[in-house]
């Protein structure tokens, strides 16, 4: 299999030089993702809302792919507060709690923009 590139049309990849996600073989890597809603370019406040508005990013990008959230093996959670990870959390929960991938959260000082509270990163094998 070839590799493929797919993109959300979000402004940053062209700008900063990356894909949303890539296909390799018979894995989908999704890049960070952050919390916003692509078509209209807002971003909640809140960060249980970004970690939504996160998942339903990816759950569009891997089914793009030919893959969906049943299919993760690996997710990794970065949020730039420690106050953020309950309630980010408690969302991965309802989107993980059956799938449970391999997953870390990580407490970072900061994302690309100070409104960013958590972005996430997932690994997904490729419906057979």
């Amino acid at each position: 299999m070839t590799r493929r590139l797919i993109s959300t049309g979000s402004p940053f990849e062209t700008a900063f030089g990356y894909s949303r996600a890539v296909i390799d073989g018979d894995l989908v890597f999704v890049s960070g993702t952050t919390g916003y809603d692509y078509a209209s370019m807002t971003l909640p406040e809140d960060a249980a809302e970004q970690a939504r508005n996160i998942f339903r990013t990816i759950q569009a990008v891997l089914a793009e792919a030919g893959s969906s959230l049943a299919q993760a093996v690996r997710a990794q959670y970065f949020v730039t507060d420690r106050a953020y990870c309950e309630p980010v959390l408690s969302v991965c929960g309802e989107v993980f709690g059956q799938i449970r991938p391999a997953a870390g959260i990580y407490v970072v000082a900061g994302l690309l923009k100070p409104e960013m509270k958590v972005e996430i990163e997932v690994t997904a094998r490729l419906v057979p």
